[in-house]
């Protein structure tokens, strides 16, 4: 299975993680790679207990990235 991760480096150091598709589903790490490993194990988490609970394994929502570039603004 396949998710979008939003990984956003956060101002006093590290990163934070934000699974769209899972509610709930968030974590952070002190480098980028810590951050997604760590992320991989808390959607592998979220999964077993919906699993565990009878729920539905949700899918990836559509969630499309984007870097928009716009003029800065004139004082």
């Amino acid at each position: 299975m396949k998710y979008t991760v939003i990984l956003v480096p956060e101002e006093e150091g590290g990163y934070s993680v934000e699974v769209p598709a899972l509610p709930g589903c968030y974590t952070q790490g002190e480098t980028r790679e810590e951050a997604i490993a760590i992320v991989k194990e808390a959607i592998e988490l979220y999964l077993e207990s919906c699993k565990a609970h009878n729920e539905p394994i949700p899918e990836e929502s559509g969630v499309e990235s984007l870097i928009i570039e716009v003029k800065e603004p004139v004082a």
